[in-house]
Formats: C-alpha cells, sequence, structure tokens
C-alpha cells in the first residue's frame, strides 16, 4: 500500500490557508476517505513546513515511521499530502514528524475526528456524516437565539452531571445523557444548554479546557454521531445549544500541538506573548494567517457539522492583554505603547465577523471579565463583534452582597444598584457558572448566610433578581436544587438531595422562574435596551429594600420586583403610576417553595404619591424575599360607565 500523489487542496484553497481566510480547512486537512482511481482509500494531509519528513504511522504498518511517507507541496505552503490505498474508517493513526535536528515527534492529527480515549491518544479515521432530523429547529431558531427572546442556559459537565446509577465509576453515553437531559431541560423550562468543552481532551482534572483535538468530539461519551444525536434530540424539543469553545490556549502535550513539527507552530515564539503562567499551557500565536486559518475553521465546523447554535469563547480577557497574569518586565506593550493584544483582537474580530456571515442565527458569548471597550459592538464600529458577554462584575458583586449578613446589607447596597449604571453598556448574559462552585468557594447554598431556612430563602431571592434583571441567564448544573458540595468533576451530582423537600421545593421554584421568564416579554423583549428598566426604588439602604419595573414593547405589559433582603416580614409603601393595579404573580416565600408562607398582601391602594409617582399601594413584604407583580391598566370611572351602557 505505498502513498500515492492525490490532493484535495486547489490554488485558492492554498492562498486563503495562507492569507488566514480559509474558514473551512476541515474539508481539506485531516483525514478523508476518498475513491482514487477506483480503489477506495484515505487521504492524509497536515501542516508541518519545519519537518523535514512527514509519515502517516498506525497498527497498518506497525507503527513504522518509513512505510507511509507524505509528500511535501511544491508551492512552499508546509503541507503534506499523499492517499494511501486500502485503508477504512475506525483506522488509528498518528503522524511521525522528522525535526530539523533529526528527532521524530508521533503526534495526533490537528484535524482528526476521532481519537481514542487514552492519555497519548491516536487519531480514528472516521466521519461526521449524520441523516440530522432537527430540520424545523434549523429553520426557526433565530427566533429561539434573538437577542429579543428569552436566553435561560443551564450550564453543564457532561461527565459529572449524572453518572450510571449502577456503577459510578461509569460516563454516560451521549445517548444515555440524551435519554435522561432532553425531559429534564424541558421540564425545568430552560431554553439553551451550554456544554462544558466537548472537544478531545486527555487531561480529566482540565475538565476539557486544555484541548489536543480541536476537532474531535471527545471519545468518553461515545462518537461523532452520538453526539450529534444529543443535540438533535435537544433541538427537536425546541432546546438550544451553546458550547464551549476554547482559542485561548492549548497544553503541551507531547501528542498535541506543542512544538508540532519541532518549530513554534501553532504557539508564539515570545514567551511574553506564547506561554500561558496560570495555567502552564501555550497560547496561539494569532499574528500567524494559518493559525487563524486553523482557529476560524475550527469555530465554524462546530456550527456547520454539529449544528451549534452559539460558542462561549472562553478566556477572552487572557487573550485581549499582553500583561495578563504578569508582572512588569514581563509583558512587552502593543505597538502603540499599551497592553492590547492588537493580533488577537482582529483575529476576535475577523472570527465573529465570520461566524455571523455564515450563521446569522448564532450568538457567539465573550468570557471576559475585565471593562474592555465595544466587546459587543459591531465590528465596523471597533467593536469586537460578539452577541453577548458574560457580566463578571455582576456575579461576583451579587455573590458578595448575599454573603453579608443581612444585618450588614445596609453598607453594601451599592453592589445592587451599582450594575444599572453599567448594564447597557454591552449586551450581557448573567452567569452564576462553574468557577463559582469550586476551589474551596463552596457550594452557592452554602455562600448563603444563616440557618437552613435563612440559606435557602436567600439563595430564592437571589435568583428572583437574576432572572427579573436585564439580560440573558445562566446557572450552573446542580444550582437549581441547592447542590450542598462543591462541584467535583470526578462524581455525579447530588440527585438524591431531591428526597428533601427544601431542596425539591427550591428545584420547582428555578422551573417557574425560568417559566416567568419565557412567558413575559416584558423580562426579556427589552432585555439589552434601556427602555426595559426602570427603577421604582433604590435607595432604602435602611431596610435593603430594591423595586424597579421591567416593560416590553408593549406599555400593558410591565412587571415590579420587590426585593426584600432582610428577614422581617412589615408593610411597606410602594410609588405606582396612576390608573394601575398590581397583582403579585411570584412569592419567593411561598410555602410551597419551603418559604415561612407570609402572604404579599396589598392592604391599600393610596391616591397618594410616593417614589415620584402619582399614586401608592401598601404591601405586606415576606421575610428575605423576592416579589414579582404584575400590572394592569385601571378603568377611569367615565370609561367604566360607558362599557355599562355597552352592556345594557
Amino acid at each position: 500500500m505505498p502513498v500515492q500523489p492525490y490532493s484535495l487542496f486547489s490554488d485558492f484553497d492554498i492562498y486563503l490557508f495562507r492569507s488566514g481566510k480559509h474558514t473551512r480547512l476541515y474539508e481539506k486537512f485531516g483525514s478523508h476517505k476518498v475513491e482514487v482511481d477506483g480503489v477506495s482509500g484515505v487521504y492524509f494531509a497536515v501542516w508541518a513546513p519545519m519537518a523535514t519528513e512527514v509519515s502517516v504511522i498506525g497498527d497498518f504498518n506497525r507503527w513504522d515511521a518509513f512505510s507511509h511517507r507524505l509528500a511535501g507541496r511544491w508551492d512552499q505552503s508546509g503541507i503534506w499530502e499523499g492517499f494511501i490505498p486500502g485503508l477504512d474508517f475506525g483506522e488509528v493513526y498518528k503522524y511521525g514528524i522528522r525535526t530539523t535536528d533529526g528527532i521524530l515527534l508521533e503526534k495526533a492529527d490537528p484535524f482528526g475526528l476521532c481519537f481514542e480515549n487514552a492519555l497519548q491518544a491516536g487519531s480514528a479515521v472516521c466521519t461526521t456524516w449524520y441523516e440530522w432530523q432537527d430540520e424545523e429547529w434549523m429553520q426557526k431558531r433565530w427566533r429561539y437565539n434573538s437577542l429579543e427572546s428569552p436566553i435561560s442556559v443551564y450550564e453543564m459537565h457532561l461527565g459529572s452531571w449524572m453518572r450510571d446509577p449502577g456503577n459510578p465509576e461509569r460516563f454516560l453515553s451521549y445517548g444515555e445523557i440524551a435519554d435522561r437531559l432532553v425531559p429534564y431541560i424541558k421540564a425545568m423550562n430552560f431554553t439553551h444548554v451550554e456544554f462544558m468543552p466537548v472537544m478531545e481532551y486527555p487531561y480529566d482534572p482540565s475538565w476539557g479546557y486544555q484541548i489536543t483535538g480541536f476537532y474531535a468530539a471527545t471519545s468518553r461519551f461515545g462518537g461523532p454521531q452520538e453526539l450529534m444525536y444529543l443535540i438533535s434530540e435537544l433541538h427537536k424539543n425546541d432546546i438550544g445549544v451553546f458550547l464551549d469553545w476554547v482559542p485561548s490556549h492549548f497544553p503541551g502535550d507531547a501528542n498535541g500541538l506543542h512544538r508540532f513539527d519541532g518549530s513554534y507552530l501553532y504557539e508564539h515564539e515570545d514567551p511574553r506573548k506564547g506561554f500561558h503562567p496560570d495555567w502552564k499551557s501555550y497560547i496561539f500565536n494569532y499574528g500567524r494567517p494559518e493559525v487563524k486559518s486553523f482557529l476560524i475553521s475550527n469555530a465554524i465546523f462546530w456550527l456547520d457539522r454539529y449544528h451549534a447554535d452559539g460558542l462561549r469563547v472562553d478566556a477572552v480577557t487572557s487573550m485581549l492583554h499582553l500583561d495578563y497574569s504578569r508582572n512588569e518586565g514581563e509583558w512587552e506593550p502593543n505597538i502603540y505603547g499599551s497592553n492590547v493584544n492588537l493580533e488577537a483582537k482582529q483575529f476576535l474580530q475577523d472570527f465573529n465577523t465570520e461566524v455571523y456571515k455564515e450563521f446569522p442565527d448564532v450568538q457567539t458569548i465573550a468570557e471576559e471579565s475585565s471593562d474592555f471597550p465595544k466587546l459587543t459592538k459591531p465590528v465596523h464600529d471597533d467593536g469586537i463583534g460578539f452577541g453577548m458577554k458574560w457580566m463578571m462584575g455582576w456575579m461576583h458583586d451579587t455573590l458578595d452582597y448575599f454573603k453579608e449578613d443581612p444585618i450588614a446589607r445596609s453598607y453594601h447596597h451599592n453592589k445592587i444598584t451599582f450594575t444599572s449604571t453599567y448594564m447597557y453598556n454591552e449586551n450581557y448574559m448573567m452567569p452564576l457558572s462553574h468557577d463559582e462552585v469550586v476551589h474551596g468557594k463552596s457550594s452557592l447554598i452554602y455562600k448563603m448566610p444563616g440557618d437552613e431556612w435563612q440559606k435557602f430563602a436567600n439563595l430564592r431571592a437571589m435568583y428572583v433578581y437574576m432572572f427579573t434583571n436585564p439580560g440573558a441567564k445562566l446557572l450552573f448544573m446542580g444550582d437549581e436544587f441547592a447542590q450542598t458540595t462543591e462541584w467535583n468533576f470526578k462524581t455525579s451530582l447530588d440527585w438524591h438531595l431531591l428526597q428533601y423537600p427544601v431542596h425539591k421545593n427550591l428545584q420547582d421554584f428555578v422551573r417557574d422562574l425560568n417559566l416567568l421568564y419565557k412567558t413575559h416579554p416584558s423580562l426579556y423583549e427589552l432585555q439589552f435596551s434601556p427602555y426595559g428598566y426602570e427603577w421604582v426604588d433604590g435607595d432604602d439602604r435602611d431596610n435593603s429594600i430594591f423595586i424597579y419595573l421591567r416593560k416590553s414593547k408593549n406599555e400593558k405589559e410591565v412587571l415590579m420586583t420587590i426585593l426584600n433582603l432582610t428577614p422581617r416580614s412589615f408593610d411597606y409603601r410602594v410609588g405606582v403610576d396612576e390608573h394601575t393595579d398590581w397583582k403579585v404573580i411570584l412569592n419567593s416565600d411561598d410555602k410551597k417553595y419551603s418559604g415561612s408562607g407570609v402572604e404579599a398582601v396589598i392592604s391599600q391602594h393610596l391616591e397618594e404619591g410616593w417614589n415620584h409617582r402619582e399614586n401608592s399601594v401598601i404591601i405586606r413584604l415576606p421575610p428575605l424575599s423576592g416579589l414579582v407583580l404584575q400590572q394592569s391598566k385601571r378603568i377611569k370611572k367615565s370609561k367604566i360607565s360607558e362599557f355599562l351602557k355597552r352592556k345594557k
């Protein structure tokens, strides 16, 4: 079976690749089953410009680096390619790459679609062909992914959401996860799921963020088609799928991209730009056109072949800042003397431009913790072009506030009100993510102060605050039923907690909050517009009371949120607009949610001004509670008489 000359590349492909503008390299690089002159086999192509020799090695040739040498292209592209007759799907292989100093490296395929489930895994010849059954979703998903639609995301780690009950050491397969996850997400009223990285990674404690197979679905849970089945089943039930995507760094694994051909090929040669001191990993060289083509093609790949509805881009802050986690003298300013990584900025702009050009009905979401300007503004306005950005400041301020004993909360009042000063600077997603329940930070429920009743009351009130504030939502798995331990990637969530009413009732509460969010346009229609939010009272720090309105395009659709973040119940006066009535539609202190059962009764309607409004009401506030009230217009007396006349 000698290697035969063959190529999938056109001259135009090579031009695009070398100029950083090729967006579908996965159709060319990697391993592809083809037929040449009536003979079936596999075509291989790999980029290794500094290699002196490249061969395909595997079981089929006893891992002999001399048997099947690929030919280097004549065009100085650095691509090695060739056709090996007789090979078929399932063949495990690597590339044997001879460096300029004579060392033979054994590397997995950067474009491999499947990997062995092993630490130094080989790639496997496979296909991403799948007979999708989600046509209806794909045609209408622009509505579900729109910034004017409810977006409530369930963030999850596939390996620890749920394990085999009969064998807790065994991962569930993608198909088994589908059978359990789809009805759960549907019952809980989440609109989307976000999978922590599903790309192949060798080291479980990295949670998937140290990737070696950027084009391969991890084999821990099955093959590509099984992951596609999971996504298709979610889509058939009107549930969107976001994938975590990691273009920020990669590990120094000998099997992966690091020093791929013996040179700094994918990573930046200068360690001030190419080595990440926190994660001991390597940073992509965003100024190298071929690397840009590799990464942008990878983003398009997951949207194209796996029908993903969006990509949450990890560690954007570290990409955009040359001095990220570096001391003085450990970084070099850009040509303008600032700390912005101009090459990374341009890459992200190009990435967003290409994604939205080819898939205008998806979302790109930045995990970014600084105040980098215009992250979700259009590229043509010198923005970075993301659809949304994680609101990290909100997350930290909110958790810091709720950790405080209610007695001291009056001194931290601004941690809640400050958000409103910048909430419309970007299109924000409000996350309570996995990062907040690991590494000694404790679970969400144990961040809350007080005894068990107060902890759950605080958590319910915080969720009301989250779900009624402007912006998309994200909640990490287990937080919906108050997982009591920190997240552990090695084990299943503690589903047994649902046998206790206080946990089951919290789960019901999150379900009802999601439903409230999904069914009231005032909570989502203008969630990225300043016209959708209005303070009623944000100044009562003595009582730790917060009151605000949420509005829709229809002026009749108005909701009011009242947060009482102290453990006392009392009557409170609230300003309302003239000729409006209000009805409580959600009370976090309801007994069905394990609350104390104090009913939020409106006892008086006063034609007296309050909170700079014409009228006011007196309402009983339950302790440590969040209330949601719905407005209705009161018919004026003159109109009532006209109505009665028509009835006669």
